[in-house]
């Protein structure tokens, strides 16, 4: 009798957790999706905004886009969607002089030196900068922790 009970309790668990219709599950890509890597037009008198996705592709770490143009003014946000930890350093010699102090200053937050932004290590994190001040150029940037494996990127900053 006692294995009856056992037998028809255990049918019951079951039937209760695998039968009928399951109901969808959630939707989670919204909130993990890198952002688009384009331009957004902001407010009337505020810069446009531009997202910079940094990414790992199979073997390639990259930025995406690897190249922008800007206006004096815009800010461009970077992403750490894959392949982390990812920051943003400028080089020196490609920033053009009258730019590089008000670049440092704009790069602000825990950073590892002059024209090294902090370290973006959880996925999702996002690192801003906005070019309010700066002259027209190319101002190149590398990964710091993906250097050697060519992940590069230029901004040119243009009227």
């Amino acid at each position: 009798m006692r294995m009856i009970g056992w037998m028809a309790g255990a049918s019951l668990v079951l039937a209760a957790c695998g039968g009928g219709e399951k109901a969808p599950a959630a939707d989670t890509t919204a909130a993990a999706a890198p952002a688009p890597a384009t331009t957004e037009t902001a407010a009337a008198g505020a810069g446009a905004t531009h997202n910079v996705n940094m990414v790992l592709e199979g073997t390639a770490y990259k930025f995406v886009p690897a190249e922008l143009t800007i206006k004096p003014g815009d800010k461009v946000v970077f992403h750490n969607v894959s392949g982390g930890p990812h920051n943003v350093q400028f080089w020196a010699d490609s920033v053009p002089a009258a730019s590089k102090a008000a670049l440092d200053a704009a790069m602000t937050g825990d950073k590892l030196g002059e024209l090294n932004g902090p370290l973006l290590t959880e996925p999702n994190q996002t690192y801003e900068i906005t070019f309010a001040g700066m002259v027209d150029g190319e101002y190149k940037f590398t990964c710091t922790p993906h250097m050697t494996f060519g992940m590069n990127g230029k901004i040119i900053v243009k009227q």
